[in-house]
């Protein structure tokens, strides 16, 4: 049975692949899964059919069968069990994997989303600008301590694994605003991350969806 996810129907990230259907596109990719979208528009992400799925009216949504998920973290983690490529064998090198998954969300993710939504939560208020500093500085804290465990290596713990690739996808967020190039060893990890073809694959049709959707 192929799963079905959900994905805007017209990305407010234009293109960029900010949007997290980015991250099930790329692990579908990754392990050879094929897949189908459902694309839903804003409206519709608050009607009762949809938060039936995603009980806080967001994308993505998995459907399988009888199976139905939300969360991309619990969607990546559900298709890399299922499938190989996307976490090691060894058990211990798994748990490690996991565990960076988790960091990516919980760590990493906040307080970059933080820095991202300010200007639109926060308007015109004259404080803008003190605050901007201070969220970046905090982005730059755990960009450093991130930086720092990486070091020379490809990537966070061996091989490839959904670590990286939800870790990649929460970089991918800075874009346009400098903070990832201060740490070369970052700008370059991420590069690999968009270079691996699974990635490229995964951009092209989320981009495809939005230059559909421009055109229309």
């Amino acid at each position: 049975m192929i799963p079905t996810i959900t994905a805007f129907a017209m990305s407010p990230d234009e293109g960029q692949g900010h949007a997290r259907d980015m991250r099930l596109r790329w692990a579908f990719e990754e392990v050879g899964q094929p897949y189908d979208v459902r694309l839903v528009s804003f409206a519709q992400m608050k009607q009762p059919a949809h938060l039936a799925l995603q009980p806080f009216g967001q994308i993505p949504t998995y459907e399988e069968g009888d199976l139905a998920l939300f969360e991309s973290g619990a969607i990546i983690l559900h298709l890399a069990q299922r499938r190989h490529g996307l976490l090691p064998g060894d058990p211990d090198a798994r748990a490690r994997a996991i565990t960076w998954m988790f960091a990516a969300l919980n760590t990493m993710e906040p307080p970059i989303v933080e820095l991202e939504q300010a200007p639109y939560v926060v308007g015109d208020k004259p404080w803008l600008g003190e605050l901007l500093p201070m969220l970046e500085d905090r982005v730059r804290i755990r960009l450093g301590e991130l930086s720092r465990r990486l070091g020379d290596a490809d990537w966070l713990d061996g091989e490839f694994s959904a670590g990286d690739l939800i870790m990649v996808t929460v970089l991918r967020r800075l874009d346009g605003t400098g903070l990832v190039g201060e740490y070369p060893n970052l700008a370059g990890y991420v590069a690999r991350g968009e270079a691996r073809p699974a990635y490229k694959r995964a951009f092209d049709a989320q981009l495809a969806v939005f230059a559909a959707a421009s055109n229309a």
